[in-house]
């Protein structure tokens, strides 16, 4: 733990600073961990050019390969943002089958000092261990907001990203609408047979990137179309040179403060927003009405509530919430809200190891579920449905489902979707809900 140096400086928004640093320190190693002003993202975070980084690749150890969950033990304290993939789960289930992915299992690094936007107080400070690095940055951000008051200028976020023209029609499929549905109704006879109850079947799209377009000119884009609460760009360095993780998910994983609480807040349940108020509120009604839906929350709360029990307090486990209505500004959804307490001989990543892969994007049971995935998924998933994750200088740990999320690995960009698959799903009904999960993010890059 550490009681970092916090010193307040002047209000400038988020993007403009975020522009600058860039400049100024080059864009590997940024971070910039965003959220919407709600209360579940009232802060933003800046971080350039990290002291330190770690990162983790493949399936199994060799001379390069370390365990990430093990790496994680092993983080000094400090300020620390960075990734963990899908695959990481070959680390805990090895017998299971698992596809090896490109991208990096476990990115992270400590960054200090950091830039902390209070997006309800429209406050900035500059947080860090380092009274010269601070000074230093402090300096460097009351320089930048001084002669930008000086010259007048506005914030245009058309700058950064007027050269970003991908069209919907370059993106290669590789699952087709049909051949979602044909998967569906695989997975619908396993649950028929009693294999699963539940999966979380996606499909995955992919396009080329061109060199001069930055991943944080992508986020930049993206945000503006699609804000949400746990949203954000990772741009990793050294080992993880040219690849980054870009993410407008709405969905918490897990949060652990640091006397040992832990919240996790799953989201099943899916509708598109209408323009017109009253189509809008019909879908909201459709979707709380909704016995499949419902029934496929209430099933990943329990497969969460079992997760939970590894590593908290018998007893402490809570559903504050059950099965309630969250509306994003592309798509409502069911979240529920789970807590509980760690045992005392518990940490953060014992929780994060005791539920990797997430829930909600895998399946009841779980590793039945993650079996038959990976045989009806063409590839490998990354840090798609993986998740961010941000250690606070406190020790306070929090993280997200990374779902609504583009991937860069150097020139390629890579987006997927998934849908919640169960008794009596409708397999055209779920290729169409494909649809309303991507195509805003996909159509917000043209």
């Amino acid at each position: 733990m550490i009681v970092p140096i916090k010193k307040l400086c002047q209000w400038s928004e988020p993007t403009y600073i975020a522009s600058e640093l860039i400049k100024s320190f080059g864009e590997d190693g940024f971070i910039w961990l965003d959220s919407d002003g709600s209360e579940k993202g009232r802060w933003v975070i800046l971080a350039a050019n990290p002291l330190e980084q770690i990162c983790s690749r493949g399936l199994s150890p060799n001379e390069s390969n370390s365990n990430p969950f093990e790496l994680l033990r092993g983080l000094k304290p400090g300020h620390w943002t960075g990734w963990l993939s899908y695959e990481a789960g070959a680390w805990i289930e090895q017998e299971n089958p698992w596809k090896e992915d490109p991208m990096a299992t476990l990115w992270i690094a400590r960054h200090d000092p950091i830039l902390k936007f209070d997006l309800q107080k429209h406050q900035l400070w500059v947080e860090g261990s380092n009274p010269k690095r601070i000074s230093k940055l402090s300096h460097w951000l009351n320089k930048l907001i001084k002669m930008k008051e000086q010259t007048s200028s506005k914030i245009d976020s058309s700058n950064s990203t007027k050269n970003i023209n991908i069209p919907i029609e370059s993106w290669e499929w590789l699952t087709s609408k049909a051949e979602y549905a044909k998967k569906v109704d695989i997975l619908k006879n396993y649950i028929r047979q009693g294999d699963i109850f539940q999966a979380n079947l996606s499909a995955c799209c992919r396009t080329k990137k061109a060199k001069n377009i930055l991943a944080t000119d992508l986020f930049q884009k993206l945000r503006s179309h699609c804000p949400a609460p746990f949203s954000g760009v990772i741009v990793g360095s050294g080992e993880a040179q040219g690849e980054a993780v870009i993410s407008t998910s709405p969905e918490r994983f897990l949060k652990v403060l640091p006397n040992g609480v832990v919240e996790t807040c799953p989201i099943k349940g899916t509708r598109p927003r209408k323009a017109n108020i009253e189509q809008d509120a019909d879908m909201a009604a459709d979707l709380i009405c909704s016995p499949k839906d419902r029934a496929e929350n209430v099933m990943i709360v329990d497969l969460l509530r079992n997760d939970l029990g590894k590593v908290c307090i018998p007893g402490s486990i809570k559903v504050t919430q059950l099965v309630g209505l969250e509306s994003f500004s592309k798509v409502h959804h069911l979240t529920s809200v789970i807590t509980g307490k760690l045992r005392i001989d518990k940490n953060w990543i014992d929780l994060l190891e005791a539920c990797w892969p997430g829930g909600s994007i895998s399946g009841a049971p779980k590793i039945r579920a993650c079996q038959r995935l990976n045989e009806l998924e063409p590839i490998s998933r990354g840090p798609y449905c993986g998740s961010f994750l941000h250690i606070d200088w406190d020790g306070k740990f929090d993280s997200n489902i990374l779902i609504r999320s583009l991937i860069v690995n150097k020139s390629t960009l890579r987006a997927n979707a998934g849908c919640g698959i169960v008794a009596d799903s409708n397999s055209y009904n779920e290729a169409e809900e494909l649809t309303w999960k991507l195509m805003p993010l996909l159509k917000s890059l043209e």
